[in-house]
């Protein structure tokens, strides 16, 4: 059975009692329980997020989908770029752990090019791709640049379209220096702490040694990132509906494109939800993203 595909709230108890049938015959019960327990949980998150993104007061987070992104992030980036009209651009990411979920795989699978940036091993050979290059380095704001450009460089990329930076703590201050510097893409993804709902301005102060210790210390409010991009000329488009984690913000030359925003930040905003399934579709595997990193070369 596979309860990917239910999703009406209605059904999710006669779904368990059905799974339990089925697997009632395992004479494991304590392996049998915790299955049961997945599933269930699983089946909690999921209507959740269902819930929360019907009762988005912002429309656009209707086109929330996950493919490699932690949740529905691939989704609305699709949408954006799609009526950005861009279908063979370039990307950077900071923050990407060891390439498995991400922002910017989706890019990569179109056969955009484009660079990570992040402190781990990644998980598969991108020796033989021209349109790829991952830098592993702690990044501070005395190298953050330097490693866009020369990244750059490498791959001929003259300027980025997309940019998507989480690295749980500074943040704020990266995104201030690569704006600065006229690094200034037509779509940039931020992580912002949902803790602080609008219009509370908070900014972590800059550490360059700074781990995130799993607490609310981290990173910049909603309001505070959206000040900051203004002062670029960049709108808020949408704040993704399932966790409360990631904001998009567009160039306003393109506000034309996005008609159904709305003005108030307030229904743009998404408070926190953590709650992840353990379980999305089938298991992710490193087969899948090597061969996406190595098409076409």
């Amino acid at each position: 059975m596979d309860q990917s595909n239910i999703i009406n709230e209605n059904q999710i108890l006669n779904t368990i009692e059905k799974i339990f049938i089925e697997t009632k015959t395992n004479n494991d019960q304590t392996n049998l329980n915790s299955q049961l327990l997945t599933i269930i949980k699983d089946l909690i998150v999921k209507q959740g997020y269902i819930n929360r993104k019907s009762n988005c007061l912002n429309p656009f987070n209707k086109f929330g989908r996950k493919c490699f992104s932690q949740t529905d992030e691939d989704g609305i980036t699709y949408e954006i770029i799609k009526r950005l009209g861009i279908k063979q651009g370039s990307y950077a990411e900071f923050g990407v752990g060891d390439g498995m979920e991400n922002n910017t795989l989706l890019l990569a699978s179109l056969g955009w090019k484009g660079f990570w940036v992040g402190g781990e091993n990644i998980i598969f050979d991108y020796s033989s791709n021209d349109k790829f290059n991952y830098t592993k380095e702690w990044i501070t704001l005395d190298n953050i640049t330097d490693i866009c450009k020369k990244n750059m460089e490498k791959l001929s990329i003259e300027n980025l379209d997309v940019i998507s930076l989480d690295l749980d703590g500074n943040d704020y201050h990266f995104c201030e220096d690569l704006l600065k510097k006229n690094l200034n893409p037509k779509l940039f993804i931020v992580e912002y702490n949902s803790k602080f709902f609008p219009p509370i301005e908070f900014v972590m102060k800059y550490d360059q040694f700074h781990n995130w210790q799993l607490d609310d210390y981290y990173g910049a409010s909603l309001q505070s990132f959206n000040i900051l991009f203004n002062n670029y000329d960049y709108k808020l488009i949408c704040c993704n509906a399932h966790t409360g984690t990631n904001a998009f913000f567009v160039k306003k030359e393109f506000s034309e494109k996005f008609k159904e925003i709305p003005d108030c930040i307030d229904k743009i905003f998404m408070e926190p939800n953590f709650d992840l399934a353990c379980k999305f579709g089938h298991f992710s595997s490193s087969k899948v993203i090597n061969q996406i990193m190595n098409q076409n070369n």
